[in-house]
């Protein structure tokens, strides 16, 4: 099948109004382990940036997502996965072959054990998204009307959620025919009670399992920081776009950012330029003391169990006491001190 060349790949955030706000794709643990393990089988380590299994490897990752019916509203559960056969030209990326009878016969055995399974969508592995991946989701369709695209990142040098969830659009053109685009949607991780006691047997063993340190935690700030900042920059690069008229305005992303604005405080305030400088000075003392913790408990200073978020209100606390005995003192020495003048 050759690709078609005039369909549109990934076309920023124009014309999503209001399509997909409100639906969410929620990730299971085992499709996560399905597509990790299936990567690792298959295509870790080869010089092509993408491959499909099981037959030749040169693309990462073709497989299905399965949605449990239950899953009701605006979330879309993929609970399941599978692997499909898959080929594409490695000189021309336009020119592929999946395995749609392959597909059909494996989702058959698949309804077979739990009749209440149906086809959500795909997954492919990587970072980026190919102009092909829209025709490839054409072949979805025969078996859900709009199904979602996900592509998963095995190796994510950051702590975000490793999975990207895509759903096809038709946007008018100066012609009678209509550009197909992929659009986001919202994703995150999701897991059911057995699963995550699931999770939770295999992260047992693990060497390098997290815990709650102070070193986790500061971690975990910077990332986070880390991540706020990038998600700014892309909305800035969206509003100069938009400013440029290289982008169609979204009314729902203007909205979106005109009410992330209007819920920011007015930091003209002085109240809460003091309500700021006091929760960080809280901070900042509750990592300096918290790194010095065992010095002071060592030497039995402080116990261990004060060294935590209610430190800083504890030595403020102490701090008022001291200026108040200062504040007495200071008051009986010039009481004393008038009494003496007056006798004289």
């Amino acid at each position: 099948m050759a690709g078609n060349d005039a369909v549109d790949c990934l076309s920023s955030y124009s014309a999503v109004a209001g399509l997909l706000t409100k639906k969410v794709v929620v990730v299971h643990p085992i499709v996560l382990l399905s597509v990790v393990d299936h990567y690792n089988r298959v295509a870790k380590g080869l010089p092509h940036s993408r491959a499909f299994a099981p037959s030749r490897p040169l693309r990462k990752g073709a497989a299905l997502y399965l949605l449990c019916p239950s899953a009701v509203g605006d979330e879309w559960h993929a609970t399941n996965s599978f692997a499909v056969p898959f080929e594409e030209d490695p000189k021309d990326p336009a020119v592929w072959f999946l395995d749609s009878d392959y597909l059909e016969q494996l989702f058959i055995m698949f309804k077979k054990v739990n009749t209440m399974e149906r086809i959500l969508g795909w997954y492919s592995t990587g970072t980026a998204a190919k102009p092909q991946d829209l025709d490839i989701h054409e072949i979805f369709r025969k078996h859900c009307p709009n199904p979602f695209y996900m592509l998963v990142d095995v190796e994510p040098k950051d702590m975000v959620v490793p999975a990207k969830a895509y759903c096809t659009i038709e946007e008018p053109t100066n012609s009678k025919a209509f550009r197909k685009s992929f659009v986001y949607v919202p994703c995150t991780i999701g897991a059911y009670e057995a699963e995550e006691v699931g999770v939770e047997h295999l992260l047992r063993d693990t060497k390098n399992a997290s815990t709650s340190t102070l070193a986790t935690k500061v971690g975990d700030q910077l990332e986070t920081l880390k991540m706020l900042g990038r998600r700014l920059r892309e909305i800035s690069a969206y509003l100069e776009d938009v400013a440029s008229n290289k982008l169609k305005p979204n009314p729902t992303i203007i909205y979106t950012i005109q009410e992330i604005f209007n819920l920011l405080p007015d930091s003209s305030c002085p109240e809460l330029q003091k309500a700021f400088a006091t929760q960080t000075n809280d901070s900042m003392m509750t990592l300096y003391l918290g790194k010095r913790r065992m010095e002071f408990a060592m030497c039995m200073l402080l116990p261990i169990q004060m060294c935590t978020g209610g430190l800083p209100s504890v030595v403020r606390s102490v701090l008022a006491l001291h200026n108040l005995i200062d504040n007495k003192i200071q008051n009986k020495r010039e009481a004393e001190r008038k009494e003496k003048v007056r006798r004289t």
